[in-house]
């Protein structure tokens, strides 16, 4: 369908698209099957058997659609598919190349409006490593060929003609007009800067146009050990319009002690868009995790709801099951379920950070358009043609390497 350039104007009286909340009905959820080993260094083998359990899980309630480099690449998928009991009538490979696998941060951010007529779209935002590392020009083109492979839209948000670079990691939405960053992420001008010369009042903007977000409530920093420098999914999460779960650590004497008790007493000021307060739930950290001495961002806020449960990641911790119990309690309507994620985090992500939700395009339940159904076969395989694959890095690094 083309694309539309966005640019923000002042007194817009209602907002044009908007983003769903995750626990809205999905079409699909988007995944890259895992490739870097440099992402994962010593542990590379452990981890596509864990994307497996991830995969059956979402593949329960909706489709899966994944990221692959090739054709051998999508086979090795399917071996272990069909050992790990995934329901291949649910999988739909798109053969697009990517630097890493991390797609919440890269892959299509959909929006939805319903008039004048019922639409998905993808918000072309730019994508450029975190502002930290140097191989992104396959991860940055991933949105625009999925919008062309779907077929949808794809809107450009531009501030002053310049494009804005967004990873879905860093925002989080109840789908009502409220929107959670963190300053750390989207604010700082030196460190890691997404947008340099973009102030709060340009990203409140965009938001608000892109994404429909009316009311945005900034929180500092985000937690130890992200190298993302404070993304929000790794701290505080919506589970219902009014309820957030923000991640608190007892331990003075940790590095997250006094950072997210300052978030805590930013929530308790904050309101949403129609004025009221949120309702704050404390979700406990796990105890410190380390690997070859560097601190890991884990975090039981980095789960993903799809629709047929609530994948949450644990981390063989005595507060595993506090978290999990908590979480039950917040989402009632669907299953939460425990994804072992140790080996997952030596890669400095885990669930959310993996995943990308697309909505359906009705809010209710049905067949939305693009079903799993509409592709050919039981299976489908999308080529998406390669011809400006960027050379690949010359010398071996990880995401995780510190500079």
């Amino acid at each position: 369908m083309g694309e539309e350039a966005l640019t923000p104007a002042a007194g817009t009286p209602r907002p044009k698209y908007r983003m769903p909340a995750e626990w809205e009905p999905h079409e699909a959820t988007w995944i890259g099957w895992p490739h870097n080993r440099s992402d994962w260094p010593g542990k590379f083998a452990a981890i596509p058997w864990v994307y497996g359990e991830i995969v059956r899980k979402i593949a329960a309630g909706e489709t899966v659609r994944i990221l692959v480099q090739s054709k051998a690449h999508e086979a090795k998928a399917l071996r272990l598919f069909a050992r790990a009991a995934v329901d291949l009538s649910r999988i739909a490979f798109f053969r697009i190349p990517t630097d890493r696998g991390w797609t919440r941060d890269f892959g299509p951010i959909f929006v939805r409006r319903d008039r004048p007529k019922r639409e998905v779209a993808v918000a072309g935002f730019r994508f450029n490593a975190w502002a930290r590392y140097p191989d992104w020009r396959n991860d940055d083109r991933v949105s625009a060929r999925a919008a062309a492979a779907l077929g949808l839209r794809r809107i450009r948000p531009l501030v002053r003609n310049r494009e804005v670079v967004l990873e879905g990691g860093a925002i989080e939405v109840n789908g009502r007009g409220t929107l959670i960053a963190t300053e750390e992420c989207l604010l700082d001008p030196v460190v890691q800067a997404r947008n340099p010369g973009m102030s709060r009042g340009d990203l409140e903007a965009v938001f608000g146009s892109t994404l429909g977000a009316t009311n945005v409530i900034w929180l500092g920093r985000g937690i130890a050990g992200d190298d993302t420098h404070g993304h929000v999914d790794d701290l505080c999460r919506f589970t219902g319009p009014k309820t957030v779960v923000l991640c608190r650590e007892k331990d003075p004497k940790d590095d997250n002690h006094r950072a997210l008790e300052a978030n805590r007493e930013r929530l308790a000021s904050a309101r949403l868009e129609d004025g009221s307060r949120l309702e704050v739930v404390p979700l406990p950290m796990p105890a410190p995790l380390r690997f070859d001495g560097i601190r890991l961002p884990a975090s039981y806020a980095n789960f993903y709801v799809c629709n047929a449960a609530v994948l949450v990641p644990t981390f063989n911790d005595p507060n595993d099951r506090a978290a999990l119990g908590i979480l039950s309690e917040l989402f009632r309507d669907r299953p939460v379920v425990g994804i072992h994620a140790v080996d997952l985090v030596w890669g400095f992500g885990t669930l959310h950070c993996l995943t990308q939700q697309q909505p359906a395009i009705f809010s209710g339940k049905g067949s939305p358009a693009l079903s799993p159904g509409s592709l050919p076969g039981r299976m489908a395989s999308l080529y998406i043609p390669d011809s400006r694959r960027a050379s690949p890095c010359p010398i071996p690094y990880r995401r995780s390497a510190r500079s």
